[in-house]
């Protein structure tokens, strides 16, 4: 057999097995590693190039190996899911290094951590002044977490006491010109739907590179010509823009009425009216 062949087939085949034994670790192992998981993603890689390239020695060994390597490291991520003390001697515990404010800094010579990495990972996090953190964690995998006090942190509509509805993550009606009908039917609608709202926006389906549609039931597009200039759907404004104009209406109508009963009636829905748009102003105006 030629060098270059069996060099080929060789690695072909580290490709497959590889593929395998990581499908077998999990999605761990191609996410945030762990100490013991960076060390077993680095030996797994060499055992892999030694199978493809070594040709004076035979390859049932290193895919031996690496199935041996394969089989700890499975054994040993199932033990750590039944056992908190192993996961801690593995992975070793998070670290608080910021607590109200204040670095701890005999936690920070535990993690080899300098005050300027601190400082760094903060910048990292948006967070310029270290007295603005209520907690920062460094995770097991090296990760840092932080949270900010509470007068430091965003405003959010709970904090004004708005309630919102939950929101749906947008549905791919359209992907590379080809109609996607699980998220129109992920949305309640259908083929008819969607050609009326690309007929509305005087779009082609084969000219659309993909298409998205929100739980307000929005259609945005983005087309392959990006010379081409489509609009921006206005359900929600029209919306907002026709309950303003009902309640100016119901002013118009309360103000120009001479029946006092009447006139009662229209302030009593021009307040309801109001307080409609209260609680709809967060949803329309997003």
């Amino acid at each position: 057999m030629p060098e270059w062949f069996e060099a080929a087939l060789r690695t072909l085949v580290a490709v497959l097995v590889l593929f395998f034994f990581t499908k077998v670790l999990g999605k761990r192992q191609v996410a945030q590693l762990s100490l013991f998981e960076y060390i077993t993603g680095i030996t797994i890689g060499s055992l892999a190039a030694y199978i493809s390239m070594d040709l004076e020695k035979h390859w049932g060994l290193g895919i031996i190996s690496l199935a041996v390597w394969v089989g700890v490291s499975f054994i040993i991520e199932m033990v750590q899911l039944k056992t908190k003390k192993l996961r801690d001697f593995i992975d070793s515990k998070s670290e608080v290094l910021i607590k109200d404010g204040k670095i701890l800094e005999d936690n920070l010579k535990k993690v080899r951590v300098t005050s300027d990495e601190l400082l760094s990972q903060l910048r990292k996090k948006n967070v310029f002044n270290a007295a603005d953190v209520e907690f920062a964690i460094m995770e097991s995998n090296g990760e840092f977490n932080i949270l900010l006090k509470r007068e430091n942190q965003p405003l959010t509509p709970k904090h004004l006491g708005i309630k919102v509805s939950p929101d749906k993550s947008p549905e791919a009606v359209i992907m590379d010109g080809k109609l996607m009908d699980e998220g129109l039917a992920a949305f309640g609608y259908n083929r008819n739907w969607l050609n009326r709202e690309l007929e509305t926006l005087g779009v082609a389906i084969e000219n659309v590179y993909l298409g998205q549609v929100d739980s307000y039931g929005q259609l945005y597009v983005d087309l392959y010509d990006d010379q081409i200039q489509v609009p921006e759907p206005q359900k929600k404004a029209t919306l907002f823009a026709t309950l303003k104009k009902c309640e100016a209406d119901l002013e118009l109508f309360a103000l120009s009425s001479e029946n006092e009963a009447a006139k009662a009636l229209y302030t009593q829905c021009v307040d309801q009216m109001d307080q409609v748009i209260v609680d709809m102003r967060p949803l329309l105006t997003r």
